[in-house]
């Protein structure tokens, strides 16, 4: 299946949808195991240890140390992997707004982490891009 690689067509369809739950931002030693009770967002591994995105909850309960409360913006348009410009236009736009962005592509969509406290005006933003094109 191929994804949306026209920028314009992206920003149309990108039909910006807002999880619900707070995510937030661990880490643990890179040779650390994943505690089992938790189930990750997004789990990367970088030489200073392993990053784990979990819920708030979930971070919580394991008694891990957390940082970016944060709430997930899914871009439900199915972009390519390798489309030029669509996370470059969406974090310019967010940035305008002073709202900070962690970007993740999946292979469907794109996703945005986004300061809980911004995310209503973040959904507000995105739906502008989308309607402006």
């Amino acid at each position: 299946m191929t994804g949306e690689r026209d920028l314009a067509a992206l920003l149309r369809q990108m039909k910006p949808e807002l999880r619900p739950s707070i995510f937030v931002f661990c880490t643990i030693s890179a040779g650390e195991t994943i505690p089992a009770a938790l189930n990750p967002l997004m789990v990367f591994r970088e030489q200073e240890g392993t990053t784990l995105v979990v819920s708030r909850e979930e971070a919580e309960a394991a008694g891990l140390r957390h940082a970016f409360s944060s709430r997930l913006i899914t871009l439900t348009v199915h972009s390519a992997l390798d489309a030029v410009g669509f996370l470059a236009a969406i974090t310019a736009g967010l940035a305008d707004a002073g709202i900070s962005v962690n970007a993740v592509s999946a292979f469907y969509h794109d996703h945005l982490l986004v300061p809980a406290e911004k995310a209503d005006e973040a959904m507000a933003v995105l739906r502008g891009m989308s309607a402006a094109e």
